[in-house]
Formats: C-alpha cells, structure tokens, sequence
C-alpha cells in the first residue's frame, strides 16, 4: 500500500512514523541530544536500506531550522562558520569514501569518544574555539554520511562551551543543519533519489516543528543542574549503545 504515493508506507505506518518524529523532536530539545538517534532507530525498523539516511537526513533538517528559529537567540554564532567550513570539507570526503570504512569501526570510534568528551570534559575545550568547532563540523557531517545521527557527536563538545542549557540546544541544532545541508549535496552527489516521500518527509518535519516549540517550553522549566545531569546519563547510555552495536556488527557478540 502506498499512501499518499509514499513506497510501501500504508496509513498507520505514514501516521505512526510523523507521531515518532514529534516525539523525538521533544526530546531533543529536552535532553539536548538523543532525538535523532532515537528516530534514526525507530525509522530503521520499518523504512529500506537503502533510503534510510538520505529521508532521515531530510527530517532532522526540518527539524534544525525549525529549532533554531524559535531559539536562535540562544544560538553561539562564534561557532558557525568554522563549523559550516568543516561541514562542507567532511561532506566532500565522504561522499567519496562511502564504503570504505567498516561501520562497526566507526560506530566503536564515536561511542568512545563521546564517552571520553562527556566524563572528561576539558578535552572538549581543547584548542582555541574556531579551530576546534571547525574539525568538530568536518568530523560530524564526514561520519554522518555513514551513520546519520551524529548530534549525538557533536553534544559534549557544545555542552563544554556554552554556558546554559538553551545556548546548548540553540547551538546544537544550528550546526546540524550545516552538516544536514552538507550530507544531502554529497547524497545528491553519489545520486541517491528520495523524492517519492516528499509527503511523508513534510509531515514529520510538520509534527517535529511543534515537538521543537513544547521541547522549548519545557526547556525554560527545567533547571540547569538537572539538565545537565539528563545530558550526561543519556549520552552514556547512547555512547554504550553505539559500543554494542559494534561489537555485534564484528561478530565479537
């Protein structure tokens, strides 16, 4: 079944799918990461192979600027065009090696990073801020080509800089749209086509639009220690994740 011409998406699939975008959006916002990995899994569950990155790619930019919209007075703009250069050099190079890293590698790569940035946070301020977020936004948008949801990457580095928990989340969700904008010109490069679920891509971005703007206003409720505490547990918890999907993606479990 094919709704609204969507490629094997019926009517509870479409719905079902735009209610975990608006879900996952909130908590993006709440948390301050862990909403795009969490609809990356969900969408992983029901959509093909083959067109999973490039729609999920599509969604989370909706989502970005959505975000940044309505929290762009929190938004470091220090960080931007070092992050935009990067962005663009990674898409570049990733696009050109697509299949040459073995993603259990990565996955294990990333996990351990995120693990060693969160406990370990001054090495997430190493460096003088442009530089750093310049290599931040090379790294993000090159292994996001393989993986997607790299907002997750990106979150110690922009807890250890910004000094509230709404810049973390403005912040976060303006540099993902670079390497969102990014990955689609490198998808557009390889010549992945993805225009049959236009629909289903404007209704999640749609659904994630409101869960952005409620994420907001539970944000401004949330106290700073606590954000910071929820920040913490759930990238641990995801960095363990990324680590057990290496170890059974080599076989080793």
């Amino acid at each position: 079944m094919n709704f609204l011409g969507t490629p094997d998406i019926g009517p509870l699939l479409f719905f079902g799918l735009t209610a975990a975008s608006f879900v996952t959006a909130f908590v993006g916002v709440f948390t301050g990461t862990a909403g795009g990995v969490v609809l990356l899994a969900l969408m992983a569950m029901v959509m093909p192979p083959a067109v999973l990155v490039p729609i999920h790619t599509v969604v989370q930019l909706g989502s970005g600027i959505s975000r940044t919209i309505i929290m762009w007075r929190y938004v470091m703009r220090s960080t931007l065009l070092p992050f935009v250069i990067g962005s663009i050099i990674g898409a570049a190079l990733g696009a050109k090696t697509f299949v040459a890293l073995p993603t259990n590698w990565l996955l294990a790569i990333i996990g351990t990073f995120i693990l060693v940035v969160t406990w370990m946070p001054s090495l997430g301020r190493i460096g003088a801020e442009k530089g750093r977020f310049g290599v931040l936004g090379f790294l993000a948008t090159f292994m996001g080509v393989f993986v997607s949801a790299t907002g997750t990457f990106i979150s110690p580095f922009i807890a250890s800089a910004a000094p509230d928990r709404r810049n973390h989340v403005a912040t976060q969700g303006a540099l993902m749209i670079s390497v969102h904008v990014a990955k689609l010109m490198a998808f557009s490069f390889i010549g992945f086509t993805i225009g049959a679920y236009l629909p289903l891509m404007a209704a999640m971005i749609a659904t994630g639009s409101v869960g952005n703007w409620l994420g907001e206003k539970a944000l401004e409720r949330t106290q700073e220690k606590r954000f910071r505490t929820i920040l913490k547990l759930v990238l641990t918890l995801l960095a363990c994740q990324l680590l057990f999907r290496a170890i059974s993606e080599a076989g080793w479990w």
